[in-house]
């Protein structure tokens, strides 16, 4: 029998789905699988359609920012692949359904990883073909440093928020890009990281549904990004944490990208997914802390 389930049945509900014994893994497989090819578009004929002496100095700090942190991409969906699938072998035995979510994540990660691919290489390609500063092997081998895990409701909230993040910004960039073939990637681009932030909402449902995870790891991810001076606020914040474990993009912005700092936008979009993730609605940074201090019982 060919499975009938929509798409956004399972990403608004993908434990229940699982629970009730409505999809395999191999029907959730091939959804992702059938989600992303059908999405899949050219870098050789996204370049192709770029005027490249059209593009102004305002774009050009736009594309050479976004191709250098798209750099830390591969590491994240590395890690992700690796913690989920460890993840899976843990429930396996004591909440199967659970099991199963995990290595639909891991799995999806293959997708997420290539899709950042076509993002990276066609930034960093154009950055090439306009003679921007070249990205140094040093940087892109630190860049590529994997992220330390953490528990794994938390990796997938900030994910999610990074991906807010993305989308937000790379809206910004087409919205003031002057020329038409550029206008058309950065929308594409947006397009992209709207759908992984869906993904990963989809899978941190799944993961408060098992009733195996608190939402507080939710609201802690969360409070980090949208409090006063937070990681929401990127390169622009008060006091930049040296790291040695890792990159974070946001942290690494250069040549005065003159990126407004949507911040209110990306906030309502923070506060849309911890409503879907949770459950819980909240409407301002503060109440995200209260609430987190409260589910930890302060």
């Amino acid at each position: 029998m060919v499975n009938t389930i929509s798409r956004s049945d399972i990403v608004s509900n993908l434990y229940t789905i699982v629970a009730e014994q409505r999809s395999s893994l191999v029907d959730l497989i091939w959804e992702q699988h059938y989600f992303h090819e059908k999405r899949r578009w050219s870098a050789v004929e996204m370049i192709g359609a770029i005027n490249l002496e059209a593009v102004s100095e305002f774009d050009k700090a736009n594309l050479w920012n976004a191709g250098r942190a798209e750099l830390t991409t591969k590491p994240g969906a590395d890690r992700l692949a690796r913690l989920a699938d460890a993840e899976c072998r843990r429930w396996q035995e004591r909440n199967p359904v659970l099991a199963s979510i995990m290595q639909a994540c891991s799995t999806w990660s293959r997708y997420w990883n290539e899709e950042e691919s076509f993002h990276e290489t066609t930034l960093n390609r154009l950055s090439t073909l306009l003679s921007l500063e070249p990205v140094s092997d040093e940087t892109v081998i630190e860049f590529r440093k994997i992220f330390p895990d953490d528990d794994m409701l938390r990796t997938l909230v900030l994910l999610a928020i990074s991906e807010i993040t993305a989308t937000v910004n790379y809206s910004w960039c087409a919205s003031v890009a002057q020329d038409p073939g550029l206008k058309k990637l950065f929308k594409q681009i947006a397009a992209d990281e709207s759908q992984h932030m869906t993904y990963f909402i989809s899978f941190a449902k799944a993961l408060v549904d098992s009733k195996e995870y608190s939402p507080k790891g939710a609201f802690a991810v969360a409070h980090l990004f949208v409090r006063e001076g937070g990681e929401l606020y990127g390169s622009n914040r008060q006091q930049v944490e040296q790291r040695d474990s890792h990159v974070n993009w946001w942290d690494s912005i250069k040549y005065e990208m003159v990126l407004p700092d949507n911040i209110e936008r990306k906030q309502s979009l923070i506060f849309s997914a911890l409503r879907q993730i949770t459950g819980i609605q909240v409407n301002s940074a503060a109440e995200v802390e209260q609430t987190w201090l409260d589910l930890v019982g302060c």
